[in-house]
């Protein structure tokens, strides 16, 4: 049965930076895409990172160039490198992994940016 396991959320000052993990089992990994979501308290979930088989990847418009997805196919784990993190960054983070019919997420990491 296919599973993704979040780690890495945490508190963090803003300007800090934090990596989350996503390790996933159950699957042929290297064929699908991959993706972190983000939802904060009373606003729909949103798609913050992607990345492709092919390791294409696009980001949302308020985190490029601060934020790098990445993927280990080997490992089996996708991770999401923030940096220059900022108080509307805070969320709970979802891992999402994606081929045809197949649609797989994790339980979550809460990210929390505060002074």
């Amino acid at each position: 049965q296919a599973q993704l396991v979040e780690s890495g959320g945490g508190l963090v000052q803003p300007g800090g930076s934090l990596r989350l993990s996503c390790a996933a089992s159950g699957m042929s990994f290297s064929f699908y895409r991959l993706g972190w979501y983000r939802q904060a308290p009373g606003k729909e979930r949103e798609l913050v990172a992607s990345i492709s088989a092919d390791r294409r990847s696009t980001y949302l418009d308020s985190v490029e160039g601060r934020f790098t997805i990445s993927r280990d196919n080997a490992r089996k784990t996708v991770y999401l490198q923030m940096g220059s993190l900022k108080p509307e960054d805070t969320a709970v983070y979802y891992c999402n992994a994606r081929l045809e019919t197949n649609d797989y997420w994790g339980q979550g990491t809460q990210v929390t940016v505060s002074s």
